[in-house]
Parts: C-alpha cells; structure tokens; sequence
C-alpha cells in the first residue's frame, strides 16, 4: 500500500524527503514526512481504504508516531477492543496505534521487544511498521509472520536507516553500496537471498515475523536494544485427510481468505496466469465477493501470443465462471524496454520474470489492488524440486563446491554472522533432502518464499502502483493447510498440490485447469520472446560471465543471471545508485563491463 522510511539517531529531514522520491512509485496518492530532534519518517501513501484520511504519518495520544505499509484485514475487531481509544481516522492503520498505546499504558517501564510480540501477534495482515515511541525514545520495526511485506534496514556512523526498498537508503550519502559476495554466492546456490540478507553488504531485512526495538545511547547513537518473534510458523501435518470430509473445510479456509483481501475502497483485480493457483482465486471470486459486500473483480492476462496456453487455459476459466477478462498480448520489444525497470525495481538478479512489469502495468490503468495466486505452491509443495529432493540437494552441492573455496568454506562451515542478515551460522544442502517437510520448514524459515516470490511481487507491482494481496497465504487458509499430510501435498502418485485439486473440483472449474501441471512463471507466459531476448543478448551475457569468473561455475544452466548482475551492478552499485538510470541496457551494461 505504501513506502516507508525513516532514520534514527541524528536526523535529517532532507534525508527522509529524498527517501519518499526514491519510493514515490509505491504511493504517489501523498507523501509527508515528520521529526524530531531524534527521529526522522517518511512515508508515500497509496490510498485503498479510507480514502481521504489515513495520511501518515499518524501520531497516537502518547506522542507515538506511527508509519505502515500493508493492510491489517482485522482492524474492525481490534477498534472494537478497544472502544476508549481516540481514533481518528476509519483506516485500518490506526489500530496498530491503539494496541500500542494499550501495551505502553499497562507497563510501568519501556516496554520489551517480547512485550510488543504480544500484541503484535494480534495484527492480521500484511505489514512493515515503523513505529516511534517518544516518551520511551524506543523505536519499533515489525514485520508480517510470513515477509509479504519488506523492510530493510543498514547502519551508518550511529544512525539507523530503513525502508521499504534498498535503494531508499542511499538518500543518505554515507551509505555507499557495494555488492555482498558471500550473500550474493548464497543466491545463486540456493536460488534465492538467504535469511535476512539481500545482495548489499551491510544491508539487512527485518526478518519476517520479527519485532526489534531500536534505542538512543548517550551520545544519540542508535542500537538494536531487542528482537522477538512475533510467530512462527511451524509445519505440522497430520496422518490422515479425508477429500470427502476436508476438502470442503479447505475450500472455505481460501473463499475467507480471498473474501479478506477484498477490504478495498478502490477496485480489485486478479491476476490470471491460467495456472491452477490463480484460476482458483478467479473461481471463488464471486462467492467471496458477495461475503464481503464487494463488487466482482475483473481479471488480467498477459501473454506472448493468443496461441500460448496460459492465455487459452485464462480465456477458458474467465468464460466458465462470467468473469469479465482483460487481455494483453506483450509488444515484441516490450522486453527490451521493461529489463531496466525490471532490475532497479526487482533489487534481483532473475530476468525470467520480465512479463511482470507489462503485466502490473496493464493492470494499474484499471484498478489498484490485485489478487494472485502466490504462496500455494510452497505450502501446497508444488514445484518440480520436491518430487527428487535428493537430486535437487545433489543439485546445490555442485553449485556450492563450484564456488571460491573462501566462499564455501563460509557458507558450510564458517561462523555465519547474525548481524549481516545470517539466521544460522552454516548452510549446507544436504540438511533438507531427507523429507518434504523438512524442505518446506528450511525454505519457509530460510526465504523462498519470503526472499524471492513475495518481494519480486511486491516490488514489480508497486513499481506501478499497484498493491497485490495473496489469498493463500491468508490465516483462514494458513491454519487450514498447516496439517495437511505430505502425502496430500505430494502424493506417490506425483500429482502436486493432490488437496488444493481435490478442493477446486467443488468449484466447478474444468478439469483441464484442475489437472494442469505446474509451469514456470516467465517462461511459461513468453516462452519465446524470452528465449529470443536472451539470444539477442548472448554476446553480452558471456562477457559478463567472463567478467564474474569467480562464479562463472554457478552461471552454468543459469546464464541469464549473469546478465541480471551486470544490470545490477550498473543500477544499483556504479556511481552509487542513486538515481534511476536512463538508457539502453547496451549502454548500461558498458559501464560494467567496460
């Protein structure tokens, strides 16, 4: 819904002005910025709910000031617990306010990063907070149980600095970014940033589901003066699922959830792959609909031609279900055009999901909210990888033995840092390759989901303005999955998903769409334009390989990275990333390799 950023100890306000310019595209419905002689916030709203008020940031009745990006869908039944509390707005931002200002009035002491655990653990929604306490010159960085939404933060000479995206913090000149090797080598094994880390030394996220209390010695320094965890999500199947009996309880568990992500005082979309997962949403959408009170929403496609089967499996659940359908075949350079924005938004090395931008920005024309279907392959175990978990680990072995001795010897053996990002002190393939349930727990801890499908979302669509919501990951749905057997994830039989299927058919679906089998993203909607686009830029890619000849081993089935590291390197490292670069991704990619 927003961006926010901030800093704490020695302030200053053009610091946090230049922070709302760099994320004005995740909320150029307003922006202000407030301080004190401790603290600076910023923020950049992009109005859904309570439309004309809700400005941030807002200030509580004990000179709290509060900072939110996200949605919290209980906030009706949080303002009801709290009848006596001064509200000021209808939004659903301000009862994280009250539920602090309730915690704070019951202690007669600064409150503990545990005691706001408790009554963060009351919030349901997706959320980064940045709420500062005055009274108690204590400042509070939370985040959702499962990182829908991002925060990160680094320190600079004493002060802290967070925001929504890295680049925020580069407002401040003191920070000057720098690629994160060891970080950096953890992507490229593993897919995906581990942990809390991101690709900048320095640069750390608040981990999902995390509370950290930051605080002011006597000189005005800040530091971290604790961290708790607000929930954690732990795997818990049970022996037995009956379809018979279940599969509807499952069913209702994601219309409640979809229902949920409907709180909007703007219109909803879906965004419709053709896939399983977000043909799903489209099919509950009129049952959830008319629980909330809110008018159907319409759905998007995107694809590179109208033979492409996402497009036809779109085209054939929009008509099954009289849900009005809008569709966008890509311009043949749209890819061309979309790669820069794609990196300096996405903060990532992957190029596979360029249909992202065309897609988000499509849908932006029309609505500002969107509904998609991420989430239910990781707690469903739909990807490839889960049906060999052996030959996957065996996988991650020979990328991580390719590596720099330096570099593995850290990441297996060495003493991982906890205040670089690091959740545990090694990581080692091997560790999850002995069951499905252990895989699921190590990547639901340790970031797939969080690290590389949430925050690609969330940053590619709010580069458009554009706010998606992820049904599947809603708590009706969450409890429900929880204690889903293995079995009913991923059967002998390797149909994935095997429950979610046996709960789409009571929805009437076709078939055809029920038994589709999992797809790749990028790859699935363009398939062609995207293997041309890498073609066209081979030349380029293989010296850049040359030019990371460090971890030329790990660029092996996976080159295009390669060429998402030169664009990331020429955005966000050369002459310190502080601006939007214009130019063609020739030209970009020179500066690098040149």
């Amino acid at each position: 819904m927003c961006g926010i950023g901030g800093m704490l100890g020695h302030p200053d306000i053009a610091v946090a002005q230049r922070m709302n310019k760099l994320q004005i595209h995740r909320g150029p419905d307003g922006q202000d910025t407030w301080s004190d002689e401790f603290i600076a916030l910023g923020h950049t709203r992009l109005a859904i709910v309570d439309l004309n008020g809700s400005q941030q940031p807002i200030h509580g009745p004990n000179q709290q000031t509060l900072i939110v990006n996200g949605e919290i869908y209980n906030h009706l039944e949080l303002r009801s617990r709290h009848p006596n509390y001064p509200f000021t707005t209808s939004g659903d931002s301000e009862a994280i306010l009250a539920l602090h200002n309730h915690c704070v009035t019951q202690y007669q002491r600064i409150p503990t990063a545990e005691d706001h655990a408790s009554w963060l653990s009351q919030l349901d929604g997706m959320y980064a907070i940045a709420l500062w306490d005055g009274n108690n010159r204590q400042l509070v960085l939370a985040r959702d149980t499962l990182g829908i939404k991002p925060l990160v933060k680094c320190e600079v000479e004493g002060t802290l600095l967070f925001a929504s995206e890295v680049k925020a913090l580069r407002s401040d000149e003191r920070h000057v970014p720098e690629l994160d090797d060891l970080a950096l080598a953890a992507r490229m094994v593993w897919e995906y940033p581990l942990d809390a880390t991101t690709l900048l030394k320095g640069v750390t996220q608040v981990r999902p589901g995390t509370v950290e209390t930051w605080e002011l010695n006597e000189q005005g320094d800040a530091f971290l003066s604790g961290k708790a965890t607000i929930e954690h999500r732990t795997i818990s199947p049970k022996q037995s699922w009956s379809p018979v009996t279940q599969a509807p309880i499952l069913l209702d568990s994601f219309i409640s959830s979809v229902q949920q992500r409907l709180m909007a005082d703007v219109p909803v979309g879906i965004v419709l792959s053709g896939g399983l997962d977000s043909s799903l949403v489209a099919a509950v959408a009129q049952e959830a609909s008319m629980r909330a009170k809110q008018p159907v929403p319409e759905c998007w496609t995107v694809a590179e031609s109208e033979d492409n089967p996402d497009w036809k499996a779109a085209e054939i659940v929009a008509s099954h279900f009289d849900l009005k359908h809008h569709q966008h075949i890509l311009d043949p350079d749209a890819f061309d055009r979309a790669l820069p924005n794609l990196i300096w938004h996405g903060e990532d090395l992957d190029v596979t999901v360029l249909f992202f931008q065309p897609l988000f920005e499509t849908m932006s024309k029309h609505v500002k909210v969107g509904l998609c279907g991420q989430g239910a392959d990781e707690l469903h175990a739909g990807y490839p990888r889960y049906r060999n978990l052996p030959s996957h680990a065996k996988l991650l072995r020979e990328r991580l033995n390719a590596l720099p001795s330096q570099l593995q010897h850290a990441l297996e053996h060495g003493s991982l840092d906890e205040t670089e990002g690091w959740l545990k002190p090694y990581h080692r393939p091997e560790e999850t390759a002995n069951s499905l349930s252990e895989t699921l727990q190590f990547e639901l801890d340790h970031g797939q989901l969080s690290n590389f499908q949430l925050r690609l979302v969330d940053r590619h669509s709010m580069a458009h303005s554009l706010e998606v919501r992820v049904p599947f990951l809603g708590r009706p749905h969450l409890e429900c999955v929880n204690s889903l057997p293995m079995a009913w994830r991923l059967p002998p039989s390797f149909e994935e998903k095997a429950a979610l299927r046996e709960a789409a058919d009571l929805t009437g679906l076709p078939k055809e769409i029920v038994r589709r089998p999992k797809m790749p993203a990028g790859r699935a909607t363009s398939p062609t334009m995207l293997e041309m686009f890498l073609k066209e830029y081979s030349t380029q890619t293989q010296q850049l390989v040359k030019k990371y000849e460090t971890l030329s081993p790990l660029f092996k089935g996976q080159s295009e990275l390669a060429l998402g590291l030169g664009l990331f390197e020429a955005m966000h490292i050369v002459n310190g990333g502080r601006i939007k670069k214009d130019g063609d991704i020739i030209t970009l990619l020179d500066e690098v390799i040149a």
